[in-house]
């Protein structure tokens, strides 16, 4: 079973839709907004969630999500996740079964994700057992991170109106993920890090990076998914500081061009004040 990763369908879904609105001008003008659809997760056909999601890569939001909601150890549990859209739902079959599903979805926290993101069971569960490997960063690489945001191609930039998140090695962008929420976002990516082989799959020589706030949910998933260093280009809100302070993950907020302030864990970070 080592090495069965789940078969994936490749359901996508337009992203943005054109609409016709009215300019200051009061002229009548073409406009993108993006998408935005409810998917239904169902697994071994029973209704677990129902996702809004901008529908880009589904499937790997829908692995991610029952990553980053620990209710699963491996993508090898998992035999298929089929996505959809015709009717919304995303049919996930897992190879042995989740162990108590019931009880363990029974609590349910609504955090402060765009869309009302949720978690299952305790926010702060596990917390403490996660130790995230020696990680150093240097300036200069905030810089290179933050510039390669700034000059992609986004459905931000042609609709607005939705969050985007990357993974990073160094300066090198792995993946870049947008979505209605940032919850979305970094759980599809924490997909995306499962079905890959060991060097990608392993966070500690990785870089997040979200256009978010960090809170303490955001910061918990990335701590999850074994990164070290999270980048944002808003800030931190008091619990996630807290959390990340508490595991030693170094928190960098309103990165915006040669503009950065470190909230925790700054040995993470090798200083170039010259270069600012």
């Amino acid at each position: 079973m080592a090495n069965q990763l789940p078969r994936l369908t490749q359901a996508r879904a337009a992203l943005t839709r054109a609409i016709e609105v009215i300019n200051q001008h009061g002229e009548t003008v073409s406009l993108a907004i993006p998408a935005e659809r409810a998917l239904t997760v169902y697994v071994d056909k029973r209704e677990l969630v129902t996702l809004m999601t901008l529908g880009a890569q589904p499937e790997w939001l829908v692995l991610g999500f029952l990553r980053n909601q620990r209710l699963l150890e491996s993508a090898n549990e998992i035999e298929s996740i089929t996505v959809d859209w015709e009717v919304g739902a995303a049919a996930v079959n897992t190879r042995g079964g989740i162990a108590d599903l019931p009880a363990r979805t029974a609590k349910r926290v609504v955090t402060t994700g765009c869309g009302q993101g949720s978690v299952f069971g305790e926010l702060m569960g596990d917390v403490d057992n996660i130790v995230l490997p020696p990680a150093v960063l240097r300036q200069q690489q905030i810089y290179g991170i933050v510039d390669t945001i700034r000059v992609s191609d986004s459905t931000y930039k042609a609709a607005g109106s939705v969050h985007g998140c990357a993974l990073f090695r160094g300066e090198e962008l792995l993946i870049f993920i947008e979505d209605i929420g940032r919850h979305n976002a970094i759980d599809t990516i924490a997909g995306w890090m499962w079905l890959q082989d060991d060097d990608l799959r392993r966070g500690g020589d990785k870089v997040f990076y979200t256009t978010g706030r960090l809170t303490s949910e955001m910061v918990i998933k990335a701590a999850q998914m074994g990164v070290p260093i999270v980048i944002s280009r808003s800030g931190v809100t008091q619990m996630g500081l807290e959390v990340a302070q508490r595991i030693g993950l170094c928190a960098v907020g309103r990165a915006i061009r040669k503009h950065f302030y470190c909230y925790s864990a700054p040995h993470r970070l090798l200083l170039q004040p010259s270069l600012a």
